[in-house]
C-alpha cells in the first residue's frame, strides 16, 4: 500500500514538473535591441560635398571594419549597428586629409547624425606649390600650370588664366606659349566661337553674306580675333616683355578693393621679376587683334571704326571678366578649391 502511494505521489509531481518545463520552452526570448544608424554628409572646408568619400566604420562589434562611399550628394549611411558598442568613423578622400570622429555610441534604435564631417586639404597639396630646396622655379611653374589647366567652369568652360596660388612663380616662355595653345585649340573655345559665328550670322554682320560660305567667313574671323589676341596677348608679347598674362585672383580685402584689382588688370600686370608695371602685353595683344582684323574682314567693315571698336570691347570684356572672376567664377571652378 505504501509503494502504490510512492509512486502515485511521484507520478504526479513528474507529471506536474515536464509541463513546467514544457511552459518555460514555450515562452517568448526577450527581444533584442533595435541596431542603430550612422549617417552623414561629407563636405569640405568651404561646405562643398565630396562625393566618392570613403567612409570607414570600426569597432570592437564587428569583426572586419565596414566600409561605404559617400554619393554623388556626399550622404553616406552605415546601418544595423549594435547599441551600447563604441564606434569610430574615419573618412578619406583624394587631396584631403583624413577625418576621424571621436568615439560614438548608439542607443537602440537611435538614428545618429554624424556632424564635423569637413575635410581639410591634404598637406601634401599645399607643399606642391611652395618652393622647397630641390625643387627649381621652372619645376614649380610647370606644376602650377598643370593645376591651372584643369580649372574650368562648371567643370566645361576653360579657366586657365587664372591664378589662385598665392606663392605662384613665374612663367617661362615654353609655358606662356602652352598655356595659350591650350586654352586656343581647346575643343569648348572651338564650340563658343562657333556659337558666336551663328550670332553674327543672324545678325548679318560682318558683311559676308548669307549661305554657308558666311558662315565659314564669319567663324573664320572670329577664330582668327581670338587666336591673334590669345597668341600676342598671351604669348608673345608677354615673353617679349617679361611680363606675366594671367590674372592673379585676390580674395580678400574689402569688395572695393578687389573691384579696383580686377578692373585694373587689363592696364597694370605683374612683371616676371613680381612687380607690378603697365600691361604692354595685353593691351597690345587687344591692338594688334583689333588691328589684324583689318586684313580679313570685308572692306565695308574695315577703317579705324573697327581697329578702335574692337580694341575697346575687347578691353572692356577683358575687364568685366576679371571682375566675375573675383567675385564669382572660383565658387563655380571645382578644381580653383585645391588650392592655397
Amino acid at each position: 500500500m505504501k509503494w502504490g502511494v510512492f509512486v502515485l505521489v511521484v507520478g504526479f509531481f513528474g507529471s506536474r514538473t515536464s509541463k513546467a518545463q514544457e511552459q518555460l520552452m514555450l515562452l517568448p526570448d526577450a527581444p533584442k535591441p533595435q541596431p542603430g544608424i550612422i549617417v552623414g554628409t561629407v563636405v569640405d572646408v568651404n561646405d562643398d560635398t565630396v562625393p566618392g568619400a570613403t567612409v570607414v566604420l570600426e569597432g570592437p562589434a564587428l569583426r572586419d571594419p565596414r566600409t561605404v562611399v559617400s554619393n554623388d550628394n556626399g550622404f553616406f549611411e552605415l546601418k544595423d549597428l549594435e547599441p551600447g558598442t563604441t564606434y569610430h568613423v574615419t573618412i578619406s578622400a583624394k587631396g584631403f586629409a583624413n577625418w576621424t570622429s571621436p568615439a560614438v555610441i548608439l542607443k537602440p534604435g537611435q538614428y545618429a547624425i554624424l556632424t564635423g564631417t569637413r575635410l581639410q586639404i591634404a598637406q601634401a597639396l599645399t607643399t606642391i606649390t611652395v618652393a622647397s630646396p630641390v625643387a627649381s622655379s621652372e619645376e614649380i611653374a610647370t606644376e602650377q600650370v598643370r593645376v591651372e589647366e584643369q580649372q574650368r567652369v562648371f567643370g566645361i568652360f576653360p579657366n586657365f588664366y587664372v591664378v589662385y596660388d598665392r606663392n605662384a612663380e613665374p612663367l617661362t616662355t615654353k609655358l606662356k606659349f602652352r598655356l595659350a595653345a591650350k586654352v586656343a585649340f581647346d575643343p569648348v573655345t572651338i564650340i563658343g566661337v562657333a556659337a558666336f559665328a551663328a550670332i553674327n550670322q543672324a545678325g548679318d554682320v560682318p558683311n559676308y553674306g548669307q549661305g554657308a560660305k558666311g558662315y565659314g567667313e564669319r567663324f573664320g574671323a572670329a577664330y582668327a580675333d581670338d587666336v591673334t589676341d590669345i597668341m600676342m596677348g598671351g604669348a608673345i608679347l608677354p615673353s617679349l616683355l617679361h611680363q606675366d598674362p594671367r590674372y592673379f585672383y585676390q580674395g580678400t580685402g574689402t569688395k572695393t578693393s578687389r573691384a579696383l584689382h580686377a578692373l585694373a588688370s587689363p592696364f597694370v600686370c605683374r612683371g616676371d621679376n613680381g612687380r607690378r608695371q603697365p600691361n604692354y602685353s595685353t593691351l597690345g595683344g587687344d591692338l594688334a587683334a583689333a588691328a589684324i582684323s583689318n586684313a580679313y574682314y570685308p572692306a565695308s567693315n574695315r577703317g579705324p571704326g573697327l581697329f578702335l571698336g574692337n580694341f575697346l570691347i575687347g578691353t572692356g570684356e577683358r575687364a568685366l571678366a576679371n571682375l566675375a572672376q573675383e567675385f564669382v567664377l572660383r565658387r563655380l571652378t571645382p578644381k580653383a578649391k585645391d588650392q592655397n
